[in-house]
């Protein structure tokens, strides 16, 4: 075995073996992107999780509601139970990614793409609201804005700002997400309304439809009607009944007509040394607003009304509309716990959706009441059965494949890295090519995301089961074998100038016991989870490096060898 670490480069035959395997069970990808599937009969009803939990239920839920578990976080939940975790974590400050980018814009460091990725990397990994944190980038996934945009990419400003947004929003209510969203500069610029005009008596200027189109179908009540459970609504032929056409999308885009950046007098000006109109919400000119009546779904906005009126009946619509709690609700719980919840799991969130309003199993209530109060709909997401039941952890219908940011970020957060300076470590500022992680947070290709939560494979496994997979749609045979090689070499320590060292120290004093080790990491990655023969397999391969090589020692190579098998096992890839 010692000869299978001696080049620089490990062999990847059991790394690719078992990314293989993880094609296997759950499928691989197709599109569906809007439409709903019929999901899995919810396990039977358990008691609701109370206080105490072990220490592998603690990992478990952590691997859902951060952005990954270690040591002291596992030890926390265990003694504090889950409720009151979360109690605590929404009690904490919203720490703004803005402020830390204008500080080093204003100490004359070089502020662009490589700094937001810096600052992302950072808040996932090290920051102390790790609820917050990872609610916020589930909800940059539904609302996308990103700075691979030609018009982004040099406002890191508007970017950091609508980040910002996103981590707010978490714990705020979605209606002022919404609000929020549509009065940033990045996503008027991301979606091309930023200075959006009325039409023209002459008809060759008309209002830009991008944003009307997005904030209905992505954004809030999707392509199809819903039940109150996310079940599709079906008309007397038994076909989907589409929620908007054309001519919703026309009326719809009047509303977002004059909103310009904040602080001009001109609705066409801005002046380029005032970073503020990056970060400022928009506003309206209503010289350049749309006078006409606004009609769309069932909505009616009467002729002459003001602009920032407008815009406030439109999002009103689309808040209270009927499809909004569960098109929201499923999405999250998806980025969150199971590609594939129940029609029942889906109904509870909705509701907490649209009551504002959860009472975790310790008697507290989550949430102030109102439509659209996230805390509530966290909480419901989290503590819900059908996310703590550990029937669940064999049931092949559940779980969701783990996205690879979220694999990268566990493994810095479990093995104690704390520096996550990426000047020299080009891998990081940039980690969407196939032969890195194939995504990146607030990099997506278009405002689909890197995935379509509807994604499905024709002929694959999990397409003949019903079910959707959003991540695979990039698992590639191109991204499976980068991703092993991307985290062999912050694994082993093969990246250059890399500050992202972990701390290997209670792996390194089981490393004598193969079995023991395992055991912790087992724990701690895959919460008990892993199946009798992954556990052979790694166990036996661990037991047979007899001696060092490059430059590690048989305890080093031991440990970096097992946590590489655990990562790229399909135990540890299928989140359950």
């Amino acid at each position: 075995m010692v000869a299978f670490f001696s080049a620089k480069r490990l062999s990847f035959n059991l790394v690719v073996a078992s990314c293989t395997l993880m094609l296997a069970a759950c499928g691989s990808p197709g599109d569906g992107s809007s439409a709903p599937t019929t999901a899995a009969t919810p396990p039977a009803t358990t008691p609701p999780p109370g206080n105490a939990a072990t220490s592998e239920e603690a990992s478990r839920f952590l691997s859902q509601a951060t952005f990954g578990a270690a040591d002291a976080e596992i030890n926390r939940v265990t003694t504090t139970g889950f409720s009151v975790w979360i109690s605590e974590e929404f009690a904490k400050p919203h720490e703004s990614l803005l402020e830390d980018v204008l500080i080093a814009e204003a100490a004359g460091e070089d502020v662009g793409p490589n700094q937001l990725s810096e600052t992302f990397w950072t808040r996932a990994i090290q920051s102390d609201d790790q609820l917050r944190q990872r609610v916020g980038y589930a909800l940059s996934q539904i609302l996308v804005a990103s700075f691979t945009d030609s018009g982004l990419v040099e406002r890191p400003i508007a970017m950091a700002n609508y980040m910002d947004i996103m981590s707010a929003g978490a714990f705020g209510n979605f209606r002022q997400t919404l609000e929020n969203v549509t009065y940033s500069p990045a996503m008027a610029i991301y979606l091309t309304y930023l200075q959006n005009q009325k039409a023209s008596a002459d008809g060759e200027v008309v209002p830009d439809e991008n944003y009307a189109r997005e904030v209905m179908q992505l954004f809030t009540i999707g392509l199809l009607e819903l039940q109150p459970n996310g079940d599709l609504r079906l008309d007397g032929s038994g076909d989907p009944i589409e929620t908007y056409d054309n001519d919703d999308v026309t009326e719809l885009a009047k509303v977002f007509t004059g909103l310009s950046w904040n602080g001009e007098s001109n609705f066409f000006t801005r002046r380029p040394s005032d970073i503020s109109s990056e970060y400022l919400p928009l506003v309206m000119f209503d010289s350049e607003h749309s006078t006409d009546a606004k009609n769309f779904l069932n909505a009616s906005i009467p002729p002459n009304t003001p602009g920032d009126a407008s815009i406030d009946m439109a999002l009103d619509a689309l808040f209270n509309h009927q499809n909004t709690p569960p098109f929201i609700s499923r999405q999250l719980i998806q980025r969150l716990v199971t590609s594939n919840p129940s029609s029942a799991y889906v109904g509870r969130v909705a509701t907490a959706f649209r009551t504002g309003s959860y009472t975790m199993p310790n008697g507290t209530v989550a949430g102030g009441g109102g439509r659209g109060d996230m805390r509530a709909v966290v909480a419901a997401i989290l503590l819900d059965d059908e996310a703590r039941n550990a029937a669940n952890m064999s049931d092949p219908n559940f779980g969701k494949v783990r996205e690879p940011v979220l694999r990268f970020t566990h493994w810095a957060r479990a093995f104690g890295v704390t520096e996550t300076d990426i000047d020299e470590v080009d891998a990081l500022g940039d980690t969407r090519a196939p032969n890195r992680l194939n995504q990146q947070a607030y990099r997506s290709p278009s405002v689909f995301n890197f995935y379509r939560p509807g994604f499905v494979s024709p002929g694959s496994v999990s397409a003949s089961m019903g079910l959707v997979a959003p991540e695979l749609q990039i698992t590639t045979a191109s991204s499976v074998t980068g991703y092993a090689n991307f985290i062999e070499d912050f694994i082993f320590g093969n990246v250059p100038d890399n500050d992202f060292l972990p701390n290997y120290g209670p792996e390194l004093a089981l490393a004598n016991d193969p079995a023991a080790l395992v055991d912790r990491l087992d724990r701690i990655l895959t919460y008990g989870s892993l199946r009798p023969a992954t556990r052979a397999r790694i166990t036996q391969a661990v037991q047979s490096i007899t001696g060092g090589a490059g430059g590690l020692t048989r305890d080093e190579l031991r440990v970096r060898a097992a946590i590489l098998f655990f990562m790229t096992s399909s135990d540890y890839t299928v989140s359950r």
